[in-house]
Parts: structure tokens; sequence; C-alpha cells
């Protein structure tokens, strides 16, 4: 007489055995894209630390920070050559743009020509990251878009569209600008400049939950205080030159926190549960954090502040 096993051969699986062996493909293919995921974020994380210790190991080696460094120097330590106005390389300390070869064209934020595209030049240049970033120029704005992007700034180890620039504080109120003299890193999807003013066009890259968790690693999780900061380089209509600092999600220059009662839904990146003065934590309830609503802003730390 056949045993239980020789018959469940020659009958095959039942539905509860089925259901078993679908429940666990279904469950590790799960598992390992959250692995993957988790890993994507590590690496983020770990290329933003390299980031800034390079730009801090370069300060402490040419007492100029990267992009900053002034004419004279640049080409007396074979580095490329700078040009004569603000925001081209004058050795404030300030990461600056420009848009125009012209006196009074230097901006804080992320600029197609200056010192912020000539910080990766300058860091592979002395051997400090990979890549060669050899489209940007200190006078002359550089026009990019798609895959030309990535000639210009580093790709982020998160993928999706994500670059990594680099820039200081500088916000239209309504009226003036405004600047506070930190440098940034930004994490955001840039896909061109503006052709008028050549300034990028960036829009928000990473999932809420991305950012969550990066701000996390990083810093205290939430989106208003501390080291990391919702918020990016974007161009919109409501300034002169159409482009800021704003908060992700929204189109409120990211000059300070705010605690206005932001209600969550799929489109925020935070919210404050739509309640005046409570403070602003990352939407992940909203959609299950998935969705594609955050960037983010990280101060430089050590010398490269």
């Amino acid at each position: 007489m056949k045993n239980n096993l020789e018959r469940r051969r020659q009958q095959g699986f039942t539905l509860i055995e089925m259901s078993i062996v679908i429940g666990l493909i279904v469950g590790g293919v799960l598992v390992g894209q959250d692995l993957i995921k988790a890993a994507e974020i590590r690496a983020t994380v770990t290329q933003l630390e390299r980031y800034n210790t390079a730009a801090t190991t370069f300060y402490n080696k040419y007492n100029a920070l990267p992009g900053d460094m002034n004419a004279q120097t640049a080409t007396a330590l074979g580095f490329a050559a700078r040009g004569q106005y603000a925001g081209e390389g004058d050795g404030n300390g300030v990461l600056q743009g420009v848009w125009e070869n012209i006196s009074g064209n230097a901006g804080g934020v992320q600029e197609s020509a200056g010192e912020t595209v000539m910080f990766w030049v300058d860091l592979s240049k002395a051997g400090f990251i990979e890549g060669g970033f050899n489209a940007a120029s200190s006078t002359i704005a550089v026009t990019f878009s798609g895959s030309q992007v990535s000639q210009v700034f580093p790709q982020a180890k998160v993928g999706q569209g994500n670059y990594i620039y680099a820039y200081s504080g500088w916000w239209w109120n309504g009226s003036s600008w405004v600047t506070d003299g930190t440098n940034y890193f930004g994490l955001s999807a840039v896909t061109t400049n503006n052709y008028e003013y050549g300034l990028i066009t960036s829009s928000p890259g990473l999932t809420v939950q991305q950012a969550f968790m990066i701000d996390q690693k990083i810093d205290d999780g939430f989106p208003q205080s501390g080291r990391v900061l919702a918020k990016y380089n974007t161009n919109y209509a409501g300034n002169p030159s159409g482009v800021t600092t704003a908060w992700a999600g929204t189109t409120i220059s990211g000059q300070t926190p705010y605690t206005t009662a932001t209600p969550g839904s799929s489109t925020t990146c935070f919210d404050n549960g739509d309640s005046t003065g409570a403070t602003q934590q990352y939407s992940t309830e909203q959609s299950g954090g998935t969705g594609m609503d955050c960037a983010l802003t990280f101060v430089m730390q050590g010398a490269a502040r």
C-alpha cells in the first residue's frame, strides 16, 4: 500500500499547501524589496556624509571651500579658472552661483554657473570624490537636461532621478531676497536648468517614507528642525526669478519653520494634523508614505559650513 507521501506526490499540492507556498514567495519578494530600499537609504546617507567630509578635508588642505576658492589661489594650485565677480570664486566661505558673468548676479540658490557647480569640479580635481563634472563653469551658465545633469551634479544613490547639489540659504520673502550665509547639500530630482535665468528646475524625488528614514538616520526625524530639513531648490512663479528654496510639497519659501494648520494628504511631504501650532511631522500615514512628495536639504558640517 502506498504511503501518504507517495499519494501526495501523485495528487499534487492541496489548496492549503499552494497558499502556503505562494505566501512564502510573496513574503520573500516583499522582504527583498524592503532590504533593497533600506540599502539605498544607507548608501545615500553614506554618500552625503562622504561629500561633507570631502568638503571639510578640502578646506583644511587648501584653506578654501571647493568652488569658493579665489582666482589667484585656484590658478596657483592648478584648479579650474575663476571669474572676477562675486559668486565666481570670491573666497567668502559662502557657496553662491551666478546666472550671468556680470557684477551683481550672485545668488545662493543652485544656479548653473559659479561656485555652486564648481564645488563638484574642485572636489573631483583634488581626488576627494569620483566623477569629473567637467561641464560646469565658473562664469558661463551651463545648459543641461536629462542625462546631461550627471555631468554637473552627482547622482544620488537612492535613484529615482535624484541628484545632490550644493548651495547656500537664499529665499524670496515676497519683497526681497533673504540669506542666512549657511551652506547646504540639496537632494531632489533635478531635470534641467531654467533657460532664462540659468537656474535649475527641481522637484520632489523622494517618497515620504524615504525622507523620514533618511532624516531619522542623520538627524531628529522631523521635517522642519535640526540638520536635515524637508526643503529644496525649486522653480516656480511668485518671485522675480521664479526660483527659491521652498518647503517640500509646498510653494512656501523655506526660510523658517511654520506652524500653520497643515492637513495631511496624498500629496503632502509633512503635516501637523491640521492643528495650528502643532509640530510638523512627515506624512507617513498618508498612502503608506509612498507618495513621491519629498525632497531634502542637509546643513553642511564642520569647516564646510
